[in-house]
C-alpha cells in the first residue's frame, strides 16, 4: 500500500479539513471489499455490517453453524486494515486475567511489572465467546463500552479504533454459556450468517477444494489498503453525515415501539438508539451521501435490535420470531417522507 490515504481517489475529491470526503470513504469501502473478495466467497451482507461497524466504532457479533467462515472473514477484513490484530480462542477455563493482563512481580527489580493481555489490540477477534463463562466474558464489558481496561486500580487506554468482531455457534447447546443481555448490548450489530447458496459452495470447493490445511488471508492475496490514519479521517468524515430531526424522530419512536410491545418482555435500551443512529450514518457514507434516509434506518434495524429483544412467554408458547416482530415494528412505525 502506498502511504497516501485512498491511492486510487483523485486528490481533489479529498477534504483539506479532514483529510477525506465521502466519495473517498465509498473508495476505500470498495477497496476493503475487493480484498476480502480474494478469499471470502459471498457474505457480502457481513462484509456490510463490518464496515460499518469500522466506521461508526461498534462491535459485531457473528453468529452462524461451524463452517461458515465467521473466523477466516473476520482474519480477512482485519488484515485489509493494516491495524494491529488479536485474536481470543474462548474455552471454559479461560480467566479474566488471560483476557486483560496482569500485574506480575519481577523477582530482579523487586517491582510489579504490567503483562498486557491480547486485548491490547486494534481489532479483536473473540473466538467462539459463548464457551467461556460469564465471569470471563464480563472482562470485555468495560472494553467494549468505554474502550479502557482496568488492572489493580489503574486504567489503561485501548487505541480509539478498538473492535470486537465475536464469533458463536446457535446450534450447539452444550458447554456452552449464552452471553448476558448487558453483553450483548455491547454490540451494535449481531449478524446472521447462514450457510452459502449452492453457486457460492460450488465456488468454496473449486476455490478451496485441492489446499491442505486452513486458508490464510496472506495466502489468497489479501493485501492491507487502509491504515490507521486512513479509519480514523474516514471515522471522521462519517460524523459529519447529516441526520435530519426528523429521522432521530423516527428512530426514537422505533426504538421505543420494542418496549410497548406486548410480545416483548424487554424492549431495547437508548444505547441501541444511539447505535442505530450512527450506524444509519455509516451506511449513508458509504453509499456517497452526506444524509440519511429513512431506508437506512430500516436495513439495519434488525441487525442492531434483533439481540436486544426478549420474547414474552406468550409469544414464546406461540412460536413467534423476534426477526419477525422486529419486520412488523418498523413497518408500523412511521417513517419521515
Amino acid at each position: 500500500m502506498t502511504d497516501a490515504p485512498f491511492p486510487d481517489v483523485p486528490s481533489e475529491a479529498r477534504s483539506s479539513e479532514s483529510g477525506v470526503d465521502l466519495s473517498t470513504v465509498a473508495a476505500l469501502a470498495g477497496s476493503i471489499r475487493e480484498q476480502v473478495a480474494r478469499a471470502v466467497v459471498g457474505q457480502g451482507e457481513t462484509v456490510e455490517h463490518l464496515l460499518i461497524a469500522l466506521l461508526a466504532r461498534g462491535h459485531v457479533l457473528l453468529e452462524g453453524p461451524p463452517g461458515t467462515a465467521k473466523t477466516f472473514l473476520a482474519q480477512c477484513f482485519a488484515a485489509t486494515l493494516g491495524l494491529d490484530f488479536g485474536r481470543i480462542q474462548f474455552t471454559p477455563d479461560l480467566m479474566p486475567g488471560d483476557i486483560l493482563g496482569s500485574n506480575l512481580f519481577n523477582f530482579q527489580t523487586s517491582q510489579f511489572t504490567l503483562t498486557h493481555g491480547p486485548i491490547f489490540c486494534d481489532l479483536l477477534l473473540a473466538d467462539e465467546i459463548n464457551r467461556t463463562p460469564p465471569k470471563t466474558q464480563a472482562a470485555l464489558l468495560e472494553a467494549m463500552q468505554e474502550r479502557r481496561v482496568t488492572l489493580d486500580g489503574t486504567a489503561h487506554p485501548l487505541p480509539a479504533q478498538f473492535m470486537v468482531v465475536a464469533t458463536q455457534n446457535p446450534i450447539e447447546s452444550q458447554g456452552v454459556y449464552p452471553l448476558p443481555e448487558a453483553q450483548l448490548d455491547r454490540f451494535l450489530f449481531k449478524v446472521d450468517v447462514d450457510y452459502p447458496s449452492f453457486e457460492e459452495e460450488l465456488r468454496i470447493v473449486a476455490r478451496f477444494g485441492e489446499n491442505r490445511g486452513a486458508p490464510s488471508p496472506a495466502a489468497c492475496g489479501v493485501e492491507a489498503v487502509a491504515n490507521h490514519a486512513v479509519i480514523e479521517a474516514a471515522s471522521r468524515a462519517v460524523s459529519r453525515v447529516t441526520l435530519a430531526e426528523s429521522l432521530t424522530d423516527y428512530i426514537v419512536r422505533l426504538v421505543r415501539a420494542t418496549r410497548e410491545s406486548a410480545d416483548l418482555a424487554s424492549g431495547a435500551s437508548p444505547r441501541a438508539a444511539v447505535l442505530l443512529a450512527g450506524a444509519a450514518r455509516a451506511r449513508a457514507a458509504l453509499d456517497g451521501r452526506d444524509y440519511v434516509v429513512p431506508d437506512d434506518v430500516k436495513a439495519l434495524a434488525g441487525s442492531v435490535l434483533r439481540h436486544r429483544l426478549l420474547l414474552s412467554p406468550a409469544a414464546e408458547i406461540e412460536g413467534k420470531q423476534v426477526e419477525a416482530l422486529v419486520a412488523q415494528l418498523v413497518e408500523q412505525t412511521e417513517a419521515p417522507r
